[in-house]
């Protein structure tokens, strides 16, 4: 628009009391292709109400839309949930055996390299309960969990017995987690060495440490927990497994993937001549 046909516009909305944007949503008629888009930003915005711009610009690209983020952006009335504060769980005063961390030095190439696990509660109506998670460092994908009512060595055994269960890893895997008592413990430290997996833990009160679990919980928190309300244990394990394998797993897209779910990630080919995993002396 030029220079003088700007000014009549905010000449003619002085006039009128309307301010410039009410002039420019509601002057022109948006055209049948602009209105299928708002209702497409729409819907992935009310399917993943946590998304940004960024994620939801990606999404409509998966769905065949050419579109960039300034116009996703300009769209108003899109839902956003709001993060809340992560909780730590973690009692590292024990005389257990705490073991240097190999992860920070560790390059990840492929699958069953680096394992990260982690805790958090999840509220239901009445009580807590807690939720113990294993990843897979190459492609964040969550391969296994426990949900229980009590925080004991018993619920990080579960989700490492899924692991097994669904991976097979070959030995020389490395293990990460923090310094809780629930890794350092003897069995669970029993469980890993009979599968000749290494033990790797985050430096004392470092979360950033285990970052990657620590994000793969606020997302698991603001995209499935504080949208729920979990009436009992049995609900809440279905919920939120089904979330874990069906959603997390299999759709949402995660930015450092290249915007792909992580069994998609994990189906692409690798490079020709993908080294091993290695430790990166002095990182």
């Amino acid at each position: 628009m030029k220079s003088g046909s700007q000014l009549a516009v905010a000449r003619m909305c002085a006039l009128a009391k309307v301010s410039r944007a009410g002039f420019y949503r509601t002057a022109p008629t948006p055209g049948a292709k602009e209105v299928r888009l708002r209702d497409q930003v729409q819907q992935v915005a009310v399917e993943w109400p946590s998304y940004g711009s960024r994620r939801i610009t990606a999404e409509l690209r998966r769905r065949g839309w050419r579109v960039n983020r300034k116009r996703v952006m300009r769209e108003d009335n899109l839902l956003c949930l709001r993060k809340r504060k992560f909780v730590a769980t973690t009692d590292s005063g024990h005389g257990w055996r705490v073991y240097p961390n190999l992860a920070a030095s560790l390059v990840v190439t492929t699958i069953n390299q680096l394992w990260r696990a982690d805790i958090t509660y999840i509220r239901l109506l009445e009580e807590f309960v807690y939720l113990a998670v294993i990843l897979d460092a190459f492609s964040r994908r969550a391969i296994g969990w426990a949900l229980e009512e009590r925080l004991e060595t018993s619920l990080t055994l579960s989700a490492l017995a899924m692991a097994f269960e669904q991976r097979r890893p070959a030995p020389g895997l490395i293990h990460h987690s923090d310094q809780g008592v629930q890794y350092a413990s003897h069995d669970y430290v029993t469980m890993l060495e009979l599968h000749q997996i290494r033990l790797s833990m985050s430096r004392r009160g470092n979360p950033w440490d285990n970052a990657a679990c620590e994000s793969f919980m606020k997302t698991l928190k603001s995209e499935e927990v504080y949208r729920s309300e979990y009436r009992n244990l049995a609900e809440a394990r279905r919920r939120i497994s089904d979330f874990l394998d069906q959603v997390y797993n299999q759709k949402r897209l995660h930015s450092a993937l290249g915007y792909r779910p992580p069994a998609e990630f994990e189906s692409l080919p690798l490079p020709v001549n993908t080294p091993s995993a290695v430790l990166v002396e002095g990182v």
